[in-house]
């Protein structure tokens, strides 16, 4: 574990480190209470789209819990040989099995590990563990939902991947592209559909859930999706208050300005996502 000076945009006490092979930055509870909650976010592919972008974009300072920023595999420091332009060409050549599919699954396998070493090197203690993640980031909190063994107490979706099939054809129709379905990607799309698997998150614990989408985000991709996605969890969950879907006007799928590689200054549709993702939190992790 490092804790070297985080840059300006971060907030002064965050700690930077790799645990079970993932880098992290993290802020304590601003109190320092033992025990206090866990909050662990996955950032976005499109800005902000490393860990330390995503707490600038998305601090969460009014949370008295522990915020803990996870990368995503194949982005900032864990890119391939490469960078960005092999994850482009690994994208145009099948996004769903060489890119959104290994990025999401392996993401969730490896919060286990992760939360059980920063636990133990930060001196976190037990606290209950809530979930954050946009876009694909967002994948990964579901995929923990509806297949992971950590009990979550409350969870929040940004601009979220709900299902993937919509998404392939977006990007498709973008780079002008026709995609071509396998037995492979048909199975990684069939586990990434989360408004059919909506039963198998309500049976595993009916977690309290918000989705927050942006007002100019893709219809079909993103924003038809969550409203499939937060009605199959309100039919699911004995309460249906336990899942809000909020609409921020103006914002489109990203979080922050681009390149949405380094720490930034918030934006404002990216303030009022950390005001509605902390009201969430706050209420349902208290």
């Amino acid at each position: 574990m490092s804790t070297t000076p985080p840059p300006a945009a971060l907030s002064a006490t965050a700690i930077t480190g790799i645990a079970a092979g993932v880098p992290y930055v993290a802020v304590p509870p601003m109190t320092g209470r033992r025990n206090a909650p866990v909050v662990v976010a996955w950032h976005l592919l499109d800005s902000p789209r490393t860990e330390a972008a995503f707490a600038a974009a998305l601090p969460m300072a009014d949370l008295d819990a522990w915020r803990v920023y996870l990368a995503l595999p194949m982005c900032g420091g864990r890119a391939p040989e490469g960078g960005a332009e092999e994850l482009m060409r690994r994208a145009m050549r099948d996004a769903v099995v060489e890119v959104h599919g290994p990025i999401a699954t392996q993401a969730a396998a490896e919060l286990e590990p992760v939360l059980a070493e920063l636990r133990e090197t930060l001196g976190m203690g037990d606290g209950p563990v809530a979930l954050v993640g946009g876009s694909l980031g967002a994948a990964v909190v579901q995929l923990v939902l509806a297949e992971g063994s950590t009990p979550v107490a409350a969870a929040v979706l940004i601009s979220p991947l709900v299902q993937l099939r919509p998404v392939v054809r977006m990007m498709s129709g973008l780079f002008g592209v026709d995609y071509s379905w396998s037995p492979e990607s048909e199975r990684l799309a069939d586990r990434l559909d989360f408004v059919a698997r909506a039963p198998e998150i309500a049976r595993r614990g009916q977690p309290p859930l918000l989705l927050v989408v942006g007002g100019q985000d893709d219809a079909d991709a993103f924003l038809g999706p969550a409203r499939a996605l937060s009605e199959a969890l309100r039919a699911s969950y004995d309460d249906s208050a336990a899942v809000a879907l909020e609409t921020v006007p103006g914002m489109g799928h990203a979080l922050a300005e681009e390149p949405g590689v380094e720490p930034a200054p918030q934006t404002p549709a990216a303030r009022e996502v950390d005001r509605l993702a902390v009201a969430w939190l706050a209420r349902h992790l208290a």
